[in-house]
């Protein structure tokens, strides 16, 4: 390989302290060998050039996402970063089976949680717990699902510790997003570097949108060759928008919001110019809370009157299921181990970062007393709200911190400070490590589940950030499954 100011000026963290996903001690790992090559044989200002280009697509197709600040909805250009990061053909089998592994277990919990209660009645995971959650839907104890699968749709937030170990970071299991940004970064890929990807044998993404929708009409309850199948957004004004709009589109749905349905005897219906036309499929990508207004928030504008009622009479298929909530509150995450030893008679292939319970007193004393060291994060925010980092924070924001866990213990947990893998990135005409995590999606349908071979790689794009999230200035970057 030749001597390149790229790689030479790659700036690994100490030893044994951060897993860098291109290089080791030693020097290029086997994966990136191929794309080290190439780094080193073109020009630095070719890459910049390639950089500039890879902006340009994103800004012409319109990949954006929305940053809410002082009640504004300010829309922003998803930041991508042009180096892919790689997943051998091994690593992803694990992935892949542990992810499976856990969904099973997870749609069992939430079948359980929402009839007999077996797992409650024999103390595995706590009936307070789940009894306190905002989101345990008691309206939903009863209601039988299609094919007995409540999430349809997930997305398991995986991390990469010091020594290369995968940990589940938490579970998305309502409405998880980021998939359209898999799929763009892909196409941008193509366009910037259409030899690397045939070159490295590189799973395709691409069958996800075919993948999902196979499964959305599987569910249908009317039992005919072409139901219809609908994406139920928010709105325009929604941070996901650009998601939903890409999806319906790659299915070839038809993309609504809460005023374009209206419930007539307990059925759904799609007002067209044609008369009303019977809906058997929503994909929604609304809060539970904003689905009825007959029954949950009476004020909500972006649901359906009546949808529940038609949900539980079975004539129309709901995706993901009402109430899935419960299954992925922080504070439950910590007993998903238990659920697949419960459930499964198996051991976790995935294992879970160690958390700490704030409503339990002993935990929450020795959090209080090391917090310095601990991520502390609200068990039902998302998106990088409502955490503190110990390692960063100061003393005032600690002790504000603490006033707000102690009103409220229960709907907080802790984790300790987990150092997230490094990937490089192309920042400033220089390659650098950012950290970085993965977002795997997993499709379950009436024929099992499938797991696309990539998912998004947030990059904490701010040297020594540890948080991705977009909201919190992260960005993403092409995830590479190799084939073999």
């Amino acid at each position: 390989m030749h001597e390149s100011p790229l790689l030479d000026n790659y700036t690994l963290p100490a030893a044994n302290t951060i897993w860098d996903e291109m290089m080791n001690q030693h020097g290029v790992r086997d994966p990136y060998k191929s794309i080290a090559d190439f780094l080193t044989s073109i020009p630095a200002d070719e890459l910049t050039r390639k950089e500039e280009l890879a902006k340009r697509l994103f800004m012409s197709q319109g990949i954006t996402f929305t940053v809410y600040s002082s009640g504004e909805g300010i829309e922003k250009i998803f930041p991508f970063d042009i180096i892919p990061r790689i997943i051998t053909a091994s690593e992803w089998d694990f992935i892949d089976r542990g992810i499976k592994q856990r969904l099973r277990a997870l749609n069992l919990f939430l079948k359980d949680v929402y009839h007999q209660q077996f797992i409650l009645k024999d103390g595995v995971v706590p009936v307070e717990l789940v009894y306190s959650c905002p989101h345990y839907l008691r309206e939903m104890n009863g209601v039988n699902v299609p094919h007995d699968i409540y999430v349809h749709v997930a997305g398991i937030d995986l991390i990469r510790d010091h020594d290369g170990t995968f940990y589940v970071l938490e579970d998305n299991l309502r409405t998880p997003s980021g998939v359209s940004y898999m799929i763009e970064n892909r196409e941008i890929t193509k366009r910037i570097f259409p030899d690397l990807l045939p070159q490295n044998h590189v799973r395709p993404v691409t069958q996800y949108p075919n993948i999902l929708y196979k499964n959305l009409k599987a569910l249908s309850p009317r039992k005919i060759s072409n139901p219809n199948v609908v994406l139920l957004t928010p709105g325009i004004f929604n941070s996901a928008y650009f998601e939903h709009t890409t999806l319906a589109r790659l299915m070839g749905i038809e993309l609504v919001e809460g005023r374009d349905l209206v419930v007539e005897n307990h059925k759904v219906y799609m007002k067209t110019t044609a008369g009303l036309q019977q809906v058997d499929v929503i994909y929604r990508r609304v809060d539970d809370h904003y689905l009825d207004p007959l029954v949950f928030e009476p004020s909500s504008m972006l649901g359906v009157s009546g949808l529940l009622a038609a949900y539980r009479k079975g004539n129309v298929a709901i995706v993901n299921s009402i109430g899935n909530g419960v299954a992925d509150d922080k504070a439950i995450y910590v007993y998903v181990p238990d659920m697949i030893r419960y459930y499964l008679n198996e051991e976790p292939i995935l294992k879970n970062v160690p958390t700490y319970q704030l409503g339990k007193p002993e935990e929450r004393e020795h959090v209080l007393q090391n917090i310095n060291t601990m991520v502390v994060k609200k068990t039902n925010e998302s998106g990088g709200y409502g955490m503190l980092m110990g390692h960063t924070a100061n003393d005032e924001e600690i002790a504000k911190y603490i006033q707000e866990i102690l009103k409220d213990p229960r709907q907080f947990i802790a984790q300790p400070v987990i150092n997230l893998s490094s990937a490089p990135c192309y920042i400033n005409d220089k390659l650098a490590p950012r950290r970085v995590d993965l977002r795997p999606f997993a499709l379950c349908g009436p024929d099992g589940i499938e797991i696309v071979p990539g998912g998004l790689t947030r990059v904490a794009l701010k040297e020594g950030s540890l948080v991705v999230n977009s909201s919190q200035g992260g960005g993403s970057k092409d995830t590479w499954v190799l084939a073999h």
